[in-house]
């Protein structure tokens, strides 16, 4: 089911071990991932005009048991621009949109901390008022690995997001609020304790270097590292490209989705293309992957790319 129970519930009162090996009697489980969302510039002028910057893609979100988005902006009460290249801030009016169409959002990346710890503070107000789960962000550190467990068809998610790309001040400490920082002792302990508890465990990762057409061997090493240590699969995001996917384990790696929902500058390419993966777990160890290529316009607005014509219908 899409619906999550509130974040307090779903992270208490879990005791059993589950096998990564899915029962005979479990229905298979749909999660999709989808990558950068950006709703300053041309994305938020579209949403406080009344419009739905996921529309296009409506059917494919949809189309999961729970669906996940990297969430690359702030949505704040208040706060002010900390001082960096580029800060992004989404209007208050997207959040009903993004809980229309995802289960949960990552917190995780380098923007969620563009209006200042007080900002960031109130967007997770703005978050909980919504009830829209979050993870890879919290009031300290400890909140911030914290996992978000969701139940879809009676199966236990857990979600935990991770960010390595500057600044570093966007970090959450042992009593101040932001993101969970991508260090490898701490996401492999996160993994294991996750595993007692959950069925799946899922990393979404904010990391590597932008408009690099692959990942780089540290990633490569590092992210087989995290199936070893129990992660389900690892789906990684920030590079605005998509990426190469590999499997480990049987288990899915996608180095870079590339871009959702992004506003470009007028340098840019007229037409970006990004990534939704589909994971279905089902019966088998190994889980299947549908890579699903969406086409985002200049205003930063995706829509499904149309199938390849077969030689019959051409």
């Amino acid at each position: 089911m899409r619906t999550a129970l509130p974040r307090c519930l779903l992270l208490v009162g879990l005791a059993l071990s589950m096998s990564r090996t899915a029962r005979a009697e479990d229905p298979p489980v749909r999660i999709v991932f989808a990558g950068d969302i950006m709703l300053d510039g041309g994305p938020g002028h579209l949403v406080t005009n009344g419009g739905d910057p996921f529309a296009g893609v409506a059917t494919a979100l949809g189309d999961a048991d729970v669906t996940v988005g990297n969430l690359e902006c702030a949505i704040v009460k208040k706060g002010h621009a900390v001082d960096k290249p580029y800060t992004f801030r989404g209007p208050e009016r997207a959040l009903p949109l993004l809980k229309k169409h995802f289960s949960a959002v990552s917190l995780a990346n380098n923007h969620s901390g563009d209006w200042g710890k007080a900002g960031f503070l109130t967007e997770l107000e703005l978050l909980r008022e919504t009830k829209l789960p979050y993870f890879g962000g919290g009031a300290n550190a400890r909140e911030a690995r914290q996992p978000l467990v969701l139940t879809a068809r009676g199966r236990r998610v857990a979600l935990l997001g991770y960010n390595d790309f500057p600044p570093r001040s966007f970090a959450a400490g042992p009593a101040s609020p932001g993101t969970a920082w991508l260090v490898e002792k701490d996401v492999i302990a996160d993994i294991k304790a996750a595993r007692t508890d959950a069925d799946l465990v899922l990393l979404f990762l904010h990391w590597g270097e932008e408009i690099e057409p692959e990942a780089t061997p540290g990633q490569q090493a590092l992210a087989r590292r995290f199936v070893d240590a129990g992660a389900d699969a690892v789906i990684g995001g920030h590079a605005h490209v998509t990426q190469s996917v590999e499997w480990h384990k049987d288990r899915p790696i996608v180095y870079s989705l590339g871009n959702l929902v992004f506003d470009y500058y007028p340098y840019d390419p007229p037409v970006w293309r990004g990534w939704i993966a589909k994971l279905t777990f089902g019966q088998t160890q190994r889980p299947t992957l549908d890579i699903i290529p969406v086409e985002l316009d200049a205003a930063g607005i995706p829509r499904l790319v149309p199938p390849e014509p077969t030689a019959g219908n051409r």
